[in-house]
C-alpha cells in the first residue's frame, strides 16, 4: 500500500511539474514587451479635433498622441499603447486602432499651415479637462461637424458617403503598410503599420 501510494505521488509530481514550467513561460512571453519613454508634460495636454473624425491629437509634442473613445493612444516602435491617462498607465495594445484609418498622415503639417485640404483651417485649442468631459456627447450630436465644421472654412459640407468619395479622390488610394514617412526623428517616424488594424 505504501508503495503504491508513493507511486502515486511521484507520478502527480511527474505529471504537474511540466504544466507548471509551461505556464512560467507563458506569462514571461506578455511581461517582454517594452513600454514607451514617458513624456513629461508641464500641465495636462491641449488637443485639437481633425477635421472630419472624432479623433483628437496633442499638437504640441514631436510624438503623435491621440485622445480617442474615452483612451488615451499612442504609436511606439511599430507598437501601440494606450492608456486612460496622458502621461501614465500605457499598456501594450495589439494591433492599431480601427480610428487610426482616418487620421491623414500629413496632419500637424496641415495643423501648422493651418490649412484642410485647400482650405482655411480656424483650429480650436481644447482643454483636457473639456474633451474628457464631453467626447462621448460631442460625437454622438455630431457637434464639430454641425457647430463649425470643425473649424474648416468653406469645406464643402456633404452627406457621409459623399464625403468618403470625396476624401478618396482627394487623399488617393488606402496607404500601404509601411512605416509613415517623416525625417529621422519627425513626428512619421514612430507610425506603426496600418495594416494591422482592429
Amino acid at each position: 500500500m505504501k508503495r503504491f501510494f508513493f507511486r502515486m505521488i511521484f507520478l502527480a509530481l511527474v505529471v504537474l511539474t511540466p504544466i507548471s514550467a509551461m505556464a512560467d513561460v507563458d506569462v514571461k512571453i506578455g511581461i517582454n514587451i517594452p513600454l514607451p519613454p514617458p513624456i513629461l508634460f508641464p500641465a495636462p495636454p491641449e488637443v485639437i479635433v481633425i477635421p472630419e473624425t472624432d479623433v483628437y491629437a496633442v499638437p504640441d509634442v514631436d510624438v503623435d498622441i491621440f485622445f480617442y473613445g474615452g483612451w488615451w493612444w499612442r504609436p511606439w516602435e511599430g507598437r501601440w499603447y494606450r492608456s486612460r491617462y496622458y502621461d501614465r498607465g500605457w499598456s501594450h495594445y495589439n494591433r492599431a486602432p480601427s480610428f487610426y484609418r482616418n487620421v491623414p498622415p500629413g496632419w500637424r503639417n496641415d495643423y501648422r499651415d493651418r490649412r484642410w485640404k485647400g482650405h482655411e483651417w480656424d483650429q480650436r485649442r481644447i482643454p483636457y479637462g473639456d474633451a474628457k468631459k464631453n467626447w462621448r456627447s460631442w460625437k454622438r450630436n455630431k457637434h464639430w461637424e454641425k457647430e463649425n465644421h470643425w473649424g474648416v472654412r468653406g469645406m464643402d459640407r456633404r452627406p457621409s458617403g459623399q464625403q468618403k468619395k470625396y476624401r478618396d479622390r482627394y487623399d488617393g488610394p488606402q496607404r500601404g503598410n509601411g512605416p509613415g514617412p517623416g525625417p529621422k526623428g519627425g513626428p512619421g517616424r514612430d507610425r506603426p503599420d496600418r495594416g494591422d488594424r482592429r
